[in-house]
């Protein structure tokens, strides 16, 4: 493996990984291995230490216990502060998107306390969001409208220096009619689908973050597909 591959780190496979969210590892190393760019993926379990070397760190989706474990043990580790620290990116979804900010509620609605990388507070809300969601992304990215799916009863409330990744078009987000949440490279979303394989341009935004340029596109035909047929399924017209 060269020493320059892409260092992918999927936090806490054993806590975070409702919905397919792996599929999020596995489509950065189809995209990056389309472009002629080595990936290396290492899968870290929560009894295991944090890597601070790492380029594009993910987390997915879990239920109240699990989340609270994670935030508990990402604390004690420090490894994820680290390589923030360092310059790596983070894209995390759901329970682990809430996991990024100061506080999120519990199995009771209790805070929590969160990891404090996003400057972003999440509770819980009085209805569950199920369902589609799209949503127009900030033309800052330059990543086109965005479609997932959601399941999760978060309302998150975003905090100075932090913008949101995408105004709604369809189904709930942070619930103030955007979703997602973003500063500098880290990230955050409550899209499943999984987030990365319906929205291949979003894929390529954290690899070109990764290697430091914006990348040309490539020819995928299939998640393209995918990602259309998604939005036609929810969008008038």
């Amino acid at each position: 493996m060269p020493s320059d591959a892409i260092k992918i780190v999927w936090i806490y496979p054993d806590l975070l990984s409702t919905y397919g969210d792996r599929g999020n590892c596995i489509v950065l190393e189809r995209r990056a291995k389309l472009r002629g760019i080595a990936t290396r993926t290492v899968n870290v379990r929560s009894d295991e230490p944090v890597p601070v070397d790492g380029d594009i760190y993910l987390l997915g989706g879990g239920e109240d216990r699990p989340q609270i474990l994670a935030a508990q043990r990402l604390h004690g580790d420090g490894g994820l502060h680290k390589a923030v620290g360092f310059g790596a990116s983070v894209f995390a979804v759901c329970a682990g998107y809430q996991l990024l900010g100061h506080e999120f509620g519990g199995e009771e609605g209790q805070p929590v306390q969160g990891l404090g990388l996003l400057n972003i507070r999440s509770g819980r809300g009085e209805n569950r969001a199920v369902g589609e969601l799209a949503g127009e992304v900030d033309p800052a990215l330059g990543v086109p409208m965005i479609t997932g799916f959601e399941n999760h009863q978060g309302v998150t409330f975003l905090g100075e220096g932090v913008k949101p990744l995408a105004r709604v078009a369809v189904g709930v987000g942070n619930g103030d009619g955007y979703e997602g949440a973003y500063s500098g490279k880290v990230m955050g979303t409550y899209m499943h689908g999984p987030a990365l394989v319906r929205n291949p341009a979003l894929a390529d935004l954290l690899l070109g973050w990764a290697v430091g340029r914006r990348l040309e596109p490539v020819d995928d035909t299939w998640s393209g597909r995918l990602r259309e047929e998604r939005l036609r399924a929810v969008l008038p017209g």
